[in-house]
C-alpha cells in the first residue's frame, strides 16, 4: 500500500504562447495510505491524464509523482507496482478465471504451491468462488471487471489501484453490486485506492474523500458531506447535487440582500455584488401568499417517486426546488417560497457555476 503525493504537478499536450493546452496544471493532492478517493469532474478536466501520470503511464510536464515520500516521477508502471482497472475490463477470454488470476503472479515465477492459496483467497473476495473453472470468455461485464480487479489484487506488492471509470458498461441493475464490491475489497485489504468518474453518485457513495476538478485544476477536495454543505465554488456547488445549486446575483447591505423582493438576512464580511447559493432541497415553497416570500410559477414538474423536483419561474430567472411527493400544486400554478438561512452559501461575484 503506499501514500501518493503530487507536487506541483503539470502537463500539457502542446501549448501555444497563451498557455493554452495545459491538461492539469501546479497540482497539490496527497491521498493518504490505505483510503478510498475518487476524482470527479467533466469530461476533459483532467481526470485520466492526471491518472495515467500515476501509474507511470505517463510522464508529467512538471513537478513530482512521490510513493511514501519516494520521488517515483522517473519510474515506469511496472516499478510503481499499481494496478489499474480500466473503463471495459482486460481479461484473457481463452483461459479460465482461475488462470487469469493466476496470471500475474505466474508472470513473476511464483510457485504454484503459493498461487493455489492466493488466487483462492482473491476469489473468496470478490465472490469468484463458483466461477474459478469457468472461461472468463462467458462472464458478465461486470464479473470479469471483478477479474481484472483480482488480477491486480492477486499481487501482495500491489502499492495502490487506480479506476478509470470502472461502471461505464456495466449494466444498471450490477452497478450497486459491483460499487459495493469494490468499496467492501478496499476495506478489507486496506487499500490504496482512486477512483476516477463523472459520476457524482459514484464517487459520493464509494469514497472517504473526493477531489473535484475542472480545467486541469482542483476545485475543492474533502469528503461527500462537506462538497454537499460547504461547497467551495459555486461549480462544487452545481455539478455536487441533483439537482444543483441555485445561484443569484445579489447586492449585501447592511448584513442583507435582496431576491427580487424577499429580503435576505445573511451575515457577509463585505458589502458589495455577490453570488448567493440555496440547494433546492432547502427552498421551501409554499402555496399561500407571505410576507417577505419570493414568487414564483411552476413551469415544470419532475415526480421521481420520492420527492418531485420544481422548476420555478420568477421576473428574471428560473431556480429549482424539492419537495416531498405530497405536494399538490401543478404545472402553471403560482407559489411563494423562501430560503433556508442555515442553508445560505456566499461566493464571490465572478464564480461560474455551470460546468
Amino acid at each position: 500500500m503506499a501514500r501518493i503525493e503530487l507536487d506541483n504537478l503539470s502537463h500539457a499536450y502542446g501549448t501555444d504562447a497563451s498557455g493554452a493546452g495545459f491538461a492539469i496544471q501546479r497540482l497539490n493532492l496527497c491521498w493518504e495510505d490505505g483510503t478510498a478517493n475518487a476524482l470527479l469532474g467533466p469530461s476533459g478536466c483532467g481526470k485520466t491524464t492526471l491518472l495515467n501520470i500515476i501509474s507511470g503511464l505517463l510522464r508529467p510536464g512538471g513537478g513530482r509523482v512521490l510513493f511514501d515520500g519516494v520521488d517515483v516521477t522517473g519510474k515506469s508502471a511496472r516499478e510503481r507496482h499499481i494496478a489499474q482497472v480500466f473503463q471495459f475490463p482486460v481479461v484473457y477470454e481463452a483461459m479460465s478465471v482461475f488462470d487469469n488470476l493466476a496470471f500475474p503472479l505466474r508472470n513473476r515465477g511464483v510457485a504454484e504451491s503459493s498461487i493455489k492459496p492466493r488466487v483462492n483467497d482473491i476469489a473468496e473476495l470478490l465472490g469468484l468462488n463458483g466461477l474459478l473453472q469457468r472461461k472468463s470468455k462467458g462472464l458478465t461485464p461486470a464479473e470479469k471487471q471483478k477479474v481484472s480487479l483480482g488480477r491486480g489484487l492477486v499481487r501482495e506488492d500491489t502499492a495502490a489501484v487506480l479506476f478509470d471509470e470502472p461502471l461505464t458498461i456495466i449494466d444498471p441493475k450490477e452497478k450497486y453490486d459491483l460499487r459495493r464490491s469494490l468499496r467492501d475489497v478496499q476495506r478489507a485489504l486496506k487499500m490504496t485506492m482512486i477512483y476516477v468518474t463523472h459520476d457524482q453518485h459514484e464517487a459520493l457513495t464509494f469514497a472517504d474523500r473526493v477531489t473535484v476538478m475542472k480545467d486541469g485544476a482542483i476545485q475543492q477536495t474533502g469528503t461527500p458531506d462537506e462538497l454537499h454543505r460547504n461547497p467551495a465554488t459555486p461549480f462544487v456547488g452545481f455539478f455536487i447535487g441533483s439537482p444543483g445549486m441555485n445561484f443569484f446575483d445579489v447586492e449585501f447591505q447592511n448584513g442583507a440582500c435582496s431576491v427580487g423582493e424577499m429580503v435576505v438576512p445573511v451575515a457577509c464580511a463585505n458589502a458589495g455584488p455577490a453570488r448567493l447559493g440555496i440547494r433546492p432541497e432547502f427552498v421551501e415553497v409554499r402555496e399561500d401568499a407571505a410576507a417577505n416570500c419570493l414568487h414564483c410559477r411552476i413551469r415544470v414538474v419532475e415526480d421521481t417517486g420520492v420527492y418531485k423536483v420544481l422548476t420555478l419561474e420568477t421576473e428574471s430567472q428560473q431556480l429549482k426546488a424539492r419537495v416531498p411527493e405530497r405536494f399538490a400544486p401543478a404545472e402553471g400554478a403560482a407559489v411563494w417560497v423562501w430560503f433556508r438561512e442555515e442553508a445560505l452559501r456566499i461566493f464571490p461575484a465572478q464564480g461560474e457555476a455551470r460546468p
